[in-house]
């Protein structure tokens, strides 16, 4: 074949390829497959460096597919390129089988995109505007790790992120808060390749959607460029050379399509969007291609060969070019490589914690977002790829690095370490996953219940095992007077309800060093640290159990001074304060309780159960529970004869004293709920 006929070919074996394995799987979404094949096709083979031998290497361009519905273009590409496993493993990322299998248990071909199961996938997509926002991460975390490490200009960092998104990215909230983001910074190695077909599951757009998006990027800062038919390649390779060539901002390619391109019949149409095309459609759509119409799962070796010697040896010169600068690196800067290494391992360097920070006891105490925030000044220094930034709250939250080698990530100084992210909540917590994805450290701050924003890419992070460290303060009720809309109330337990995400409620300044030790020793999956507004007393470890036992989870706080426990008090954050108050007052009355610091569910879960059954035993059924939250959840613990004083409500907007005393938050209260037990 010619060129442009083995061009085509391959374009539409790609179309083919997404049309037969949804036909198999019985779900799916043919129509921005068969419509952005060309795109997809020619950004891979003629844009992107990326090695199919070697698809993690460091430098390699990372491509981000926001549309995850479309999941299938991406596989079929990965499997007519022959992307491998792993470098030196003959195994394939996706083999004919996974495709074959698409969204069956077991495949590699999954649904939507899931970073850490498909190599080629470089983050789990499917709610829209995720994979774009992280993007954004993905490319600061370049921006900065390049300006840090490689100040020279060897060219060992200068990757670009590029990722393809579709209308409903276009439409969520989060897309303007991660282009805003995004043009302020200049990140002119970011492009965002945006289908612009029309239509959504409802019918056409112009329902819902009838917004300038060209005139909305560019007021955010952004290069835009247009492809006005998606089959035009030609015009697709000039605006990612213009992409390429542009150096003070993000690029925005909107490329026109049909969705659906070639079905005779539903080309065009909602129908294309969640519905195979069935048996007939799909042999009708294949003769319009020039396709065999009894054919299943094709791939010409033709094809193969072509994308071999265009993508793949490309990719493969791209990678040993790199391999040699990255030689050159070692030999002249053999720390900064060290350093390099241990990132990518999610290595903590040694002796990062040797300026922990411990406490002597304080009645007065410190909260303990405030003494968070001295740990963070404590381990920064000694992490030097530890990133973060709260959303306009760095201070109230206690998260500002202010030792002088800090700095601020901005444009003009982009080996900065404070990240500001303004009141962006949800792309904060997306470009969080993107950073942390990149290989450095972060860690992102919120009012806690502002972070119901945040939810969706937290659940990603969660999702896909990455140590992001959360730091949620202004933890309860006791914010007074700003009244229930700012006082939190379901988030914790919401937030306990996520598998593999960590919440750890530190009851004083040294149980949130420990805090602090556990979420950055993590390497797989987030940690939330939900921190006091108010000071909490630092407790006397001489007279109560050392705060390393948080690192369990929950452990023995206090026992009665004569050792028979009568009950068992359960609390957490400053509420442990007050379990303490109520167990002297229940010792004047002749009761001995104990008192159970559980400051994290899931970490105390997973403990032995001879260890859980010590620090709560079985045959001590009187129980209370006391945390200023939603009581759901706290049985498990208290069991059906104990009790649990929270919240079935929401706050009130009043003096703190006055909330206490509302809502029973008191130690004579606490003190009466176990007497009522006994």
């Amino acid at each position: 074949m010619a060129n442009d006929d083995v061009d085509q070919a391959a374009i539409t074996t790609l179309r083919t390829l997404a049309i037969d394995a949804i036909e198999a799987a019985g779900s799916g979404y043919p129509g921005t497959a068969m419509a952005m094949a060309p795109v997809l096709y020619t950004l891979f083979t003629e844009h992107l460096r990326y090695d199919p031998d070697d698809p993690q290497w460091p430098n390699r361009d990372r491509f981000v597919l926001s549309v995850g519905h479309a999941s299938i273009l991406l596989y079929a590409m990965l499997h007519v390129a022959e992307v491998k496993q792993a470098a030196g493993d003959d195994e394939l990322a996706i083999s004919l089988e996974d495709l074959r299998n698409y969204r069956q248990g077991g495949s590699k071909a999954t649904g939507h995109p899931e970073y850490g199961v498909t190599t080629g996938v470089e983050t789990t997509t499917g709610p829209l505007g995720q994979g774009i926002a992280t993007s954004v991460g993905m490319a600061m975390a370049q921006r900065w790790t390049a300006a840090t490490f490689d100040p020279e200009g060897q060219g060992v960092f200068n990757h670009e992120v590029i990722a393809l998104c579709g209308d409903g990215d276009m439409m969520e909230g989060i897309s303007y808060e991660a282009a805003s983001l995004a043009g302020h910074h200049q990140l002119s190695q970011l492009c965002w390749i945006y289908d612009d077909n029309a239509i959504s599951i409802e019918g056409d757009t112009d329902i819902t959607f009838t917004e300038d998006v060209a005139g909305r990027f560019t007021a955010l800062g952004w290069q835009v460029r247009h492809v006005d038919d998606a089959n035009d390649r030609a015009s697709l390779k000039v605006a990612l050379d213009q992409f390429r060539n542009e150096t003070s901002r993000p690029t925005l390619i909107i490329v026109k399509s049909t969705i659906g391109w070639g079905s005779p019949n539903r080309a065009g149409t909602q129908m294309m969007h969640g519905i195979p095309l069935g048996a007939d459609e799909a042999a009708a759509t294949k003769e319009s291609y020039g396709w065999p119409a009894d054919s299943d799962f094709l791939v010409p070796d033709e094809v193969r060969t072509h994308v071999n010697n265009t993508m793949c040896a490309r990719g493969r010169e791209a990678r040993a070019g790199w391999d040699d600068r990255w030689a050159s690196f070692r030999a002249d800067h053999p720390d900064r490589a060290d350093a390099l290494d241990k990132m990518a391992a999610r290595e903590l360097p040694q002796g990062w914690d040797a300026d922990l920070p411990s406490w002597d006891p304080d009645a007065t105490g410190i909260a303990t977002k405030d003494a968070s925030g001295q740990i963070i000044n404590a381990v920064a220094p000694n992490i030097p790829w530890l990133l973060g930034g709260a959303a306009d709250t760095g201070l109230p939250s206690g998260t500002f690095m202010w030792f002088p080698e800090a700095g601020s990530f901005q444009p003009s100084t982009p080996t900065g370490r404070n990240l500001h992210f303004g009141v962006r909540e949800h792309a904060m917590a997306a470009v969080a996953n993107g950073i942390t994805l990149s290989g450095l450290r972060v860690y992102d701050a919120a009012y806690l219940i502002f972070t119901d924003y945040a939810r969706g890419a937290l659940r990603l992070s969660a999702l896909m095992g990455l140590p992001v460290v959360h730091v949620f303060t202004h933890d309860s009720f006791q914010i007074g007077a700003d009244g229930p809309t700012h006082q939190p109330v379901e988030q914790l337990v919401s937030y306990r309800a996520i598998p593999n995400l960590t919440v750890i409620r530190p009851c004083d300044a040294n149980d949130t060093t420990e805090a602090w030790k556990l979420a950055l020793e993590r390497t797989d999956g987030p940690t939330i640290l939900a921190l006091s507004v108010q000071p909490l007393p630092i407790l006397d470890r001489s007279l109560v159990s050392s705060a390393e036992g948080l690192r369990r989870g929950g452990y023995v706080l206090s026992d009665p001074p004569d050792g028979e426990i009568q009950g068992v008090l359960i609390a957490t954050g400053a509420e442990v304060h007050l379990a303490l108050a109520a167990q002297q007052l229940l010792a004047d009355q002749g009761v001995g309780v104990r008192v159970v610091n559980l400051a994290s569910w899931e970490i105390f879960d997973t403990e032995p159960q001879a260890y859980r059954d010590s620090v709560l035993p079985p045959s001590i059924t009187a129980r209370v529970a006391i945390e200023e939250a939603a009581t759901i959840g706290w049985h498990r613990y208290v069991g059906d004869q104990g009790s649990v004083l929270g919240f079935d409500t929401f706050g009130l907007s009043a003096p703190i004293p006055k909330l206490q005393e509302r809502f029973g938050f008191t130690a004579d209260h606490v003190a009466a709920e176990m007497s009522a037990l006994l």
